[in-house]
């Protein structure tokens, strides 16, 4: 472990957490991390506020500028062209050579293309990376009319940042309901209602055929499956991402859609690992898995396995545990744990709840045999990883997480308290008699400082 360089391609939630980690156990060890998108790390999800003026790019980075040289981080900002494996050496586009021992690749994703005619016009992008938020706030300058395809979590995002400078935009969905190859029917109609109510022209069942564009290069109009054709000056394409490996291609290492791993993460090539958006396991870790998990949470928890790795005699295998996931649809949010499919199969079952609302619901799915719980989808409504963790993982019943539905609430004060209303609800349904146990004011407040 003495001395050892070890060169992070990639400044996200993967490669960052991986340099900490490593840094907290190895204190000699040269630790070199490279981008071409930013110096220093920041927050990706935060990229819509900065370009709908909540926050400015400064208020994105976790951690002070003096931290990276307090702990000894050493940050290039650089796009690497080429990998010279059997050197060892990185070869930057300026014609820089970097030297590694170590080599751990976190680069990332990038915006997913499907070959549209027009797709390379002006005023058609995606939406990733620090580079495509400023080439938006280009695009979208006095723009009229804008059209966004693909109804995802960027493609969601996109829509409110437009609307945030009164944009009028219209949501090409190709599927039936927003997001529905995710959300089960009741979940995803729930969402359709709610973007149409901030005034976004969502057209379902609707897919995108060309883009137009002027003599200048620059799109003019889009053209639907259906004929339609949509004026407008910005095309946002946010149909998926995609792993960040084009600069690797041909290099000898092994990959498919992302660079191929095993368990620990490490690729063909000795002493060269990947995480992240990038990593694409050879086996599932699990049955529940993807080989691929473009997700901040993963990210963060390959960063974390990898650096104990590194780091320790006691070598691991990623374990994820039970998945989970969050987003944001305007102003509703999302939560997931566990296995809720967008169709039941034929030994699940689920108890599904809405206020009369329509802003918040709750499914939590079960096995129709054994009763054990399975997974859960929240809208409009926060609970706690933890308590899910446990339940998934201990294989609790769907009438043991009922009847501790209280404890799963992580709204803030003086919320509704809708876990009341939903027991009442399945209590009703299944002829059940469960109650929330009573706690003292003495452990509620012991509780409360843990």
């Amino acid at each position: 472990m003495n001395n050892r360089k070890i060169v992070i391609i990639g400044n996200g939630i993967s490669g960052i957490t991986c340099a900490r980690n490593i840094r907290k156990k190895d204190k000699e060890a040269e630790i070199l991390v490279i981008s071409g998108e930013t110096e220093h790390f920041f927050s990706r999800t935060a990229l819509m506020y900065i370009y709908m003026g909540h926050m400015k790019y400064e208020h994105t980075k976790p951690y002070e500028d003096w931290f990276w040289e307090k702990n000894r981080i050493k940050l290039l900002k650089a796009w690497i062209e080429f990998v010279d494996f059997p050197k060892k050496q990185l070869i930057c586009q300026e014609g820089k050579a970097i030297s590694y021992d170590i080599l751990i690749l976190a680069t990332g994703s990038r915006p997913n293309k499907i070959g549209w005619p027009g797709q390379d016009l002006k005023g058609v992008q995606g939406l990733y990376s620090f580079q495509d938020l400023e080439l938006m706030e280009e695009n979208t300058k006095g723009i009229k009319k804008a059209v966004i395809v693909g109804g995802g979590l960027i493609g969601i995002e996109m829509a409110e940042m437009l609307r945030s400078r009164n944009v009028p935009v219209t949501f090409l969905v190709r599927e039936r309901n927003f997001w529905d190859n995710v959300l089960p029917e009741e979940e995803a109609k729930m969402i359709n209602k709610h973007i149409l109510e901030h005034e976004i022209d969502l057209q379902l069942d609707t897919q995108l055929d060309e883009i137009i564009g002027d003599d200048e290069g620059r799109v003019t109009a889009v053209v639907t499956n259906k004929g339609k054709k949509i004026n407008c000056e910005f095309v946002g394409l946010t149909v998926g991402v995609v792993p960040n490996i084009g600069f690797l291609i041909g290099s000898g290492l092994e990959t498919s859609k992302g660079i191929l791993i095993d368990h620990f993460f490490r690729t063909n090539m000795p002493n060269v690992y990947a995480i992240g958006d990038c990593a694409e396991f050879r086996e599932l870790v699990a049955e529940d898995r993807k080989n691929i998990e473009q997700v901040w949470y993963t990210g963060r928890m390959h960063g974390e396995t990898l650096a104990h790795n590194l780091t320790s005699q006691n070598q691991v295998p990623y374990m994820p545990g039970p998945w989970f996931n969050s987003a944001k649809f305007l102003d509703i949010e999302y939560q997931t744990y566990g296995q809720v499919p967008p169709k039941q199969d034929s030994y699940t079952d689920s108890f599904f709840w809405n206020d009369a609302k329509g802003k918040v619901s709750i499914r939590l799915n079960y096995n129709k045999d054994s009763n054990v719980f399975m997974g859960v989808n929240a809208l409009g409504w926060r609970l706690r990883h933890d308590f899910f963790d446990r339940a998934l993982t201990e294989k609790w019943t769907i009438d043991q997480v009922m009847g501790n539905l209280d404890k799963a609430s992580f709204n803030p004060e003086f919320y509704k308290p809708y876990y009341q209303a939903v027991l009442k609800d399945y209590n009703s349904l299944k002829g059940n008699n469960i109650q929330f146990k009573k706690v003292s004011l003495f452990r509620k407040l012991i509780g409360s400082r843990a």
